[in-house]
């Protein structure tokens, strides 16, 4: 398998940035492939605030490294940031796209949106012991403190991309389509799912915000 254009830095996933790169080293200190991976994954989950309001469209905003510079975003931004440092880690990395329904903590965003259907969300595979692993870094541990929900845990080895239910068992996340997996970011895809999703809210200035 040609694993190189998973590892090559591309304009969005710009791993080779040096704030990509500072972040990157002063979060891991691992030795192996896979411990490195989870505390990447870690400190991308929990130092990047999951913020689904802010939702730019143009490309110049969508590079890793103005990512690092908000501190915060949505599950693709932190997706794609995650994707830069695992590529800056010599960890094969690629996006992954689908179609999900949240039915926990989304009231807000259901009221905005007209619906709890999500498009799209955003994931990570990473290529681990030959093999794709999915993770999601989107919720940090303090967006699941107040939805009530275990912090998704990744381990390296296994698929890790949304928990299904809360604590008291009550539906939480689950995927309706997958679109697939993507060696760069498909701005033009993106926009075109939520244009059909959610034509209300598109302007023609490459920026939405939902607040």
């Amino acid at each position: 398998m040609n694993l190189s254009e998973y590892l090559q830095p591309t304009s969005f996933f710009d791993g080779e940035h040096p704030q990509v790169g500072v972040f990157t080293d002063a979060h891991v200190d691992a030795d192996s492939l896979v411990d490195r991976a989870v505390q990447i994954y870690q400190a991308v989950r929990d130092e990047f605030q999951y913020q689904p309001f802010d939702i730019r469209l143009k490309a110049e905003q969508l590079h890793s490294s103005q990512i690092c510079n908000k501190g915060f975003g949505h599950c693709i931004d932190k997706a794609s940031f995650l994707i830069s440092c695992c590529r800056h880690l010599g960890i094969p990395a690629r996006l992954g796209l689908a179609r999900v329904r949240n039915h926990v903590g989304t009231e807000r965003l259901e009221q905005i949106l007209g619906t709890n259907v999500l498009v799209p969300h955003g994931y990570v595979e990473m290529y681990l012991d030959d093999k794709w692993v999915k993770c999601t870094p989107a919720f940090d541990k303090g967006m699941c403190r107040k939805l009530g929900v275990e912090v998704l845990e990744f381990n390296g080895k296994d698929d890790s991309i949304f928990q299904p239910y809360d604590r008291e068992g009550a539906d939480f996340m689950e995927y309706l389509e997958d679109y697939g997996t993507f060696a760069d970011l498909p701005l033009d895809f993106i926009i075109e799912l939520m244009k059909k999703e959610y034509p209300q809210f598109f302007d023609g200035t490459g920026f939405i915000r939902l607040l």
